[in-house]
């Protein structure tokens, strides 16, 4: 009876340490990009997350590096049908069945990847795009589920689409509506979200509101309370998350389905970049967002309802993405590429600030910088090719560079183009304009990176995940069996 009792406590303790992990059910989670030529290992990465306690993460595609480095951390998961499958997926019931074989079942059960959702593609409505996506959504979603159905993972893996906040319009909330031209096609989404119990994914980004309107109220981007509040007949708004997110509940009724549970996909604000965008700005709006929802306040038009979840944009920085839209593209990360925390932040799962990565298999220390006793005036060829291929944008202004003067824009280049060809020393000859340092030449708050080892990435992603609470729930189980085998022979 003694031994059965010892067992019972052992077995209680290892289901207690695996769920300290299912933290998970936090509404709070992360996008976790790799638009990136400085790619942190997938094993280091998810260790960053589980030491800050972060359950939820949306992926943008399905890589299988990633998805490997996932299982058995407990961390549940959205994996990302990307656009460019869509057609395919949309067009072939086959190719949805050796989609979901290939990126999900494989995945899932027992130690495996903790898989919720599939997202469908990545804002297809964008009006940018102009209708390229928007007759596959619907047939795609439709083939995945019968995926999903064969699979037996139909009721644990829901399909959800996110969506950009341009697909709906109104000049104040209560007049909420769809574009026209995506009615029917918003319909027919919110009655297969609403069958399935997932919920409609929006996009929210009040830094875009502020950086492409002059007029736009600054204080209304965040969440300390307006001296321009929006008067909506009853209701008051403060802040434009909450003005955008009542935005789409109104649109929502207007199909008849204003009851949908609504989840934030994306949102957050770069540390640089524009004007607004810095440090400061990017606390401030962060820790107000994770206050405002842990506060379970609701909206006006969902008083005490928060968001079904919320994914900060973004992890880590991602230096190789567009800059199309702004320079402030490639800094949405809390973590730059590296895993270090850029500012202190509460994310109100249990840790007072955010906790850096370990373990993070750099490059050695040394820096491409521009030679000082050779004459740099026909340095400009040069730097247009560093700067095309690495990342400059912190050298312009709103960046955290801007201002080191004429050389130390030619060194960052420089070092940056070096590091992103990974050290290589004919990457900084730079006929003769380079040279090799070892003496980091930071200047203040600007920082000359050294790049990440991918050579080492492989190795460190092979053990990723592997452990973690199901060593430990084996190591009581072993322990246990040993110990009643003493008892049975005693």
């Amino acid at each position: 009876m003694a031994a059965c009792s010892v067992l019972l406590a052992l077995l209680l303790a290892a289901l207690c340490a695996a769920q300290g992990w299912r933290r998970a059910d936090a509404a709070l989670g992360v996008n976790w990009g790799t638009v990136s030529s400085h790619r942190a290992p997938p094993a280091v990465v998810v260790d960053l997350m589980r030491a800050n306690r972060i359950g939820k993460v949306k992926l943008f595609d399905a890589d299988p590096a990633v998805l490997r480095a996932l299982a058995g951390s407990g961390i549940q998961v959205m994996v990302g049908l990307t656009n460019g499958e869509l057609s395919s997926v949309a067009g072939s019931q086959a190719a949805a069945d050796a989609w979901v074989a290939q990126n999900v079942s494989r995945y899932v059960g027992r130690g495996g990847v903790d898989i919720r959702y599939i997202a469908v593609g990545n804002e297809p409505f964008l009006t940018s795009y102009q209708d390229q996506f928007q007759s596959y959504v619907i047939p795609a979603m439709t083939n995945l589920q019968q995926s999903l159905v064969k699979a037996n993972l139909a009721s644990y893996v829901k399909l959800v689409v996110p969506c950009n906040a341009d697909a709906y319009q109104g000049s104040v909330p209560s007049q909420g509506v769809f574009r026209t031209e995506l009615t029917q096609i918003m319909t027919q989404l919110a009655a297969f979200l609403s069958s399935s119990g997932a919920p409609f994914v929006v996009n929210i980004y009040p830094f875009l509101s502020l950086y492409q309107n002059s007029d736009f109220p600054q204080d209304y981007a965040f969440f300390e309370g307006s001296t321009h509040p929006l008067v909506d007949g009853p209701n008051v708004y403060y802040n434009a998350f909450d003005g955008n997110f009542d935005t789409l509940v109104s649109a929502l009724s207007k199909i008849g389905y204003g009851q949908l549970p609504i989840a934030i996909g994306e949102i957050g604000w770069p540390t640089e970049g524009a004007p607004s965008a810095n440090l400061t700005a990017a606390r401030t709006f962060n820790q107000g967002l994770i206050n405002h929802i842990t506060s379970n306040k609701g909206t006006p038009l969902r008083p005490g309802v928060p968001p079904y979840d919320v994914y900060l944009f973004g992890l880590l920085d991602e230096e190789q993405k567009s800059i199309l839209p702004g320079n402030f593209e490639r800094h949405w990360g809390i973590f730059s590429f590296d895993g270090q925390a850029k500012y202190p932040l509460n994310l109100g799962l249990g840790n007072p600030v955010l906790k850096n990565a370990k373990e993070m298999p750099y490059l050695p220390s040394r820096w491409c910088v521009a030679n000082p006793v050779r004459n740099l005036d026909s340095v400009s060829d040069h730097m247009k090719l560093a700067c095309s291929m690495a990342d400059c944008t912190t050298l312009y202004y709103g960046g955290s560079c801007y201002g080191i003067g004429e050389k130390g824009n030619i060194s960052y280049a420089f070092n940056s183009y070096y590091q992103a060809q990974k050290q290589d020393a004919k990457s900084c000859d730079f006929n003769g304009l380079g040279m090799i340092t070892y003496l980091d030449p930071s200047m203040g708050e600007c920082r000359f990176l050294v790049g990440i080892d991918d050579s080492k990435s492989s190795a460190v992603a092979s053990c990723g995940g592997c452990c973690g609470v199901f060593c430990g729930t084996w190591v009581l189980a072993l322990w246990a069996f040993i110990y009643l085998r003493m008892m049975g022979s005693a």
